[in-house]
């Protein structure tokens, strides 16, 4: 294994764990505040794609795409929230489950109806579409390096938004104190639906991201729903900071697993089986860290709003 090869695998589980932290953290925050179980949320994320997508496609700007995926992603998260979740809240989670699977259901037959059955295709900006040599000799994609340095902006600034605003206050006090936050004057529903809508401009930023490496179709969303799940349940629900520490150990197990333990099993296997083997055993490797996690600290890496 050579140093190049380490690197540019770390660089891309980072990639891959701050797309899921845009994810998690969205979905962490309607969990910590609403106690809502949204497995819609996916959904956002794929509108964010095919948003991004289209704008791009009619602007010819990637920026004024990806504005208007955050826009489209929001808003369409802010009319979930009002028209289908808001009465949910005090339900069972069975129901919030079926409901948002639901709301899942409705969305990929109304993508068909807008968009067609065919998959979209978006390239990087021009100006991303090069490499950057991180250290001589080694090159690597300014796209996913683009990508890291969005996401870890994005957590620095929710990080601020919860911690020294007048909202964030709100939000970690609804998160516990729910009925004394409303009787002291607040709109609890005003707030549960502006944080809904922040969840899903964070999942609309991450599918506008995802677009140009991925093909954006139907049922996108749902793929990486379960990553995301588990990111959530390592890190801690309700915590920002434990979704960015899970989303990035899982983002480099899954990597390492997959770009490793295929090269380290053939040294004792032939290469076909150790690729085969490697890769049965590094689709688990993500489980396997979430149970030992568990075992550790049952709640989680942090407590929400732990900062």
């Amino acid at each position: 294994m050579t140093a190049q090869l380490f690197l540019e695998q770390t660089l891309n589980g980072l990639q891959q764990g701050v797309m899921l932290f845009l994810l998690a953290a969205g979905l962490t925050l309607v969990f910590g505040i609403m106690h809502l179980i949204n497995l819609a949320h996916g959904t956002l994320y794929m509108v964010g794609a095919y948003v991004a997508a289209t704008v791009t496609k009619l602007s010819g700007s990637f920026t004024v795409g990806v504005l208007a995926a955050l826009a489209a992603a929001g808003l369409v998260g802010a009319a979930i929230e009002m028209t289908a979740l808001r009465k949910l809240y005090r339900r069972d989670h069975l129901d919030q489950v079926l409901a948002t699977f639901g709301v899942i259901l409705f969305f990929n037959e109304l993508v068909k109806i807008v968009w067609g059955p065919q998959a979209l295709f978006l390239s990087p900006p021009a100006a991303l579409s090069g490499t950057v040599e991180i250290i001589p000799g080694v090159p690597y994609p300014a796209y996913r390096l683009f990508i890291i340095g969005v996401g870890l902006a994005v957590g620095l600034g929710l990080r601020y938004l919860i911690v020294n605003t007048r909202t964030g206050m709100l939000i970690r006090a609804g998160a516990t104190h729910r009925d004394m936050v409303g009787a002291l004057g607040v709109d609890i529903d005003r707030l549960f639906t502006v944080v809904f809508a922040i969840g899903a401009m964070l999942a609309g930023l991450a599918g506008a991201m995802a677009g140009p490496m991925l093909a954006v179709e139907v049922g996108m969303g749902e793929q990486i729903l379960i990553l995301t799940f588990v990111v959530i349940i390592i890190g801690g629900i309700g915590s920002v900071r434990g979704a960015l520490a899970g989303a990035l150990l899982v983002g480099l197990v899954d990597t390492y697993g997959r770009a490793f333990l295929p090269l380290a099993m053939r040294a004792a296997l032939d290469p076909a089986a150790a690729d085969s083997i490697g890769a049965s055993i590094s689709n688990v490797a993500i489980y396997l860290l979430m149970a030992a996690v568990l075992i550790w600290r049952p709640r989680g890496l942090f407590q929400a709003y732990g900062g």
